[in-house]
């Protein structure tokens, strides 16, 4: 990204980097770069591949981007046919998908091991059960 820019002449004042899914909205670095967008305070953001930014709302924030006078400029750009697209895209919703699947039953079995514990653990001062104090 480094060579990309330097090539182009564009000064860069941040870099960021996150972990995180195309198709989570909620992440905090994506959130900042967009609030920052939207008051005027970044003219040009450079993304390594549009999907890293974001997996379906892409044309969405060019749109949004360029009503608030921001151009984001795309360093690896990908020709691909509608149906390698939708066969990508199909695959990031399965992926995605899998994944809440499996943080569920995690999640399940975390339930699982809390109600077992409160049921082997006797309960000796009924004031300790306090509702702050048990979780499920």
């Amino acid at each position: 990204m480094e060579t990309f820019c330097l090539s182009r002449g564009l000064a860069v004042d941040d870099w960021v980097s996150e972990i995180g899914g195309g198709l989570n909205f909620k992440r905090k670095k994506f959130l900042s770069i967009m609030l920052s967008m939207l008051k005027g305070e970044i003219s040009t953001i450079v993304v390594a591949h549009k999907d890293r930014m974001c997996r379906f709302a892409f044309d969405f924030i060019m749109e949004l981007a360029s009503s608030v006078r921001c151009q984001i400029i795309i360093a690896n750009q990908e020709s691909l046919s509608p149906q390698q697209e939708l066969v990508e895209d199909l695959m990031a919703i399965i992926h995605c998908f899998s994944c809440r699947l499996y943080g569920l039953r995690n999640y399940s079995q975390e339930i699982k091991d809390h109600l077992k514990n409160a049921i082997d653990k006797p309960v000796q001062d009924m004031s300790a059960l306090d509702s702050k104090e048990i979780q499920c």
